[in-house]
This record gives structure tokens, sequence and C-alpha cells, in this order.
């Protein structure tokens, strides 16, 4: 279990850790920033063999380091048209760049969107939770005019970032959460409640299903298919993805 613990780890560390990362290696850091801020180089060989290849409906998921950490562990969830586009340490302004490139581009019948652990983090800079609302409500504006079906995924539990110590994020996360669910009903999408079945009944992760406190363990991932499937099935069931009320509001 150490060393399993340890693989997670790895990742983590080098994408999820940004700020820790930027301590000790500094140049890198600043090139990706500089010459790849949002990783559009990171799935583009992924996405040119996929142009080639459509055998199976698709359901992009795209996210942060727990979506990118999802595949490492659960690597056989990931087919049958079931695609990973997460990225470790990103927030919603990076992965709003990505949007096209890594869902609309592919095609999807349905995204699920999770993100907004890193915004409470602050890795690419403070953020008001309004901003947060706001880059969520673009790409799902983004993919409803490509007639795509969305999933909006709630942000996991933590009680604590790591890699952020004494920054208050449990009521944070609640909040955004609750804003998530109410846009997803007013906007026609599927609401995911990944928080409810990991929470602690405090707010934070269930020790038993994360290495952590914020990124799930492979337990936890098996805690999350559940509720993947069958927001997945209600969004196929979707005959029109399209909002169904004003979602400026």
């Amino acid at each position: 279990m150490k060393h399993l613990q340890l693989a997670f780890l790895v990742p983590l560390m080098l994408f999820a850790a940004f700020p820790v990362a930027a301590q000790q290696n500094e140049p890198l850091v600043e090139q990706r920033l500089k010459i790849d801020w949002a990783w559009m180089t990171r799935y583009q060989a992924e996405n040119a063999a996929l142009s080639r290849d459509r055998a199976a409906p698709r359901i992009v998921f795209v996210g942060d380091s727990i979506t990118q950490m999802w595949r490492d562990a659960k690597s056989g969830f990931f087919t049958d048209g079931r695609i990973d586009r997460g990225i470790g340490g990103q927030t919603t302004p990076q992965m709003l760049v990505r949007f096209r490139q890594d869902v609309i581009d592919l095609r999807p019948d349905v995204v699920q969107i999770m993100a907004g652990t890193n915004d409470i983090a602050s890795n690419t800079g403070p953020m008001t939770d309004e901003q947060t609302e706001a880059n969520l409500q673009t790409m799902v504006e983004l993919a409803y005019a490509h007639h795509i079906r969305v999933i909006l995924a709630s942000i996991p539990p933590a009680s604590h970032f790591a890699w952020r110590p004494g920054l208050e994020v449990t009521h944070r996360i609640a909040r955004i959460n609750a804003w998530i669910r109410a846009y997803a009903a007013r906007s026609g999408a599927i609401y995911a409640d990944y928080w409810s079945v990991l929470n602690d009944g405090q707010g934070g992760f269930r020790p038993e299903w994360t290495i952590d406190g914020v990124h799930p363990s492979p337990a936890g991932f098996d805690v999350m298919v559940p509720v993947a499937m069958d927001a997945i099935a209600r969004a196929r069931a979707l005959h029109n993805p399209r909002p169904t009320a004003d979602t400026r509001q």
C-alpha cells in the first residue's frame, strides 16, 4: 500500500502542488508559464490519434489533478469512449483556454467538467468565487454551442490543502458547490455529486478514500465511479443539450 501511495504522490507533488514545485524547480515552472501556460501540448498527440479513430460515442472528463489521477488509478474506466483530459494543478482559466482543443475538437457527446480546487488554492493567482463560476459557465455555454451534453461535477471535499497551509477551504468548497448545483439545474446540465459520497460529515475527505485529504485513493475512485456512470446515463438521456432557462443569473 505504501508503494501505491508513493505512485500517487509523485504526480501530486509535480502537478497539484504547483507552488511547491515552483520553489524546487523554478526554471521548469517558469518555462511552462511563459511558453505553454494552459499546457496545450499535454494532450496534443493523443488528440491527434483520436481524430483518426472514432469507434464509440465519447465522454470527455476535463479537470485538474483529481481527474488526471483518476486515469492513473483506474485506467480500465477510461475505455468505451471515456476520455481523460485532466491536468494536475490547473485552474478554470487554464481549462477554458484549452477547452476547444481538449473537448470540443474531440466531438464528444458528453463532457464532465470538474474544477475549482486550484482556483480556491490560487494556483494561478487569487480568484473570487464569481470568477470561478464565470469560467465554468463559459465552458458550459461553449459545450452547448457545439451540441455537447454537460455534466457539472462538484468540487470534492477537503478540510485543508497541504500546499496552502492555513487556507480555509471547506466552506468555500461548499459555497461554490451550491452554485454549481443550482446552475446545473437552471442550465439543463447534470450535476454529479461526488462531494456527498466522499465527505466525512464535516466537509473533509473521508480518510479511507484519500491519499492526502484532497485527492482520492484508488478506493476513493471506486466510490466515484457509480456517481459518474449515473451522471453519464442521465446526460445521454437528454434530448436537447441546451439551456432550459436564462443561465446568466
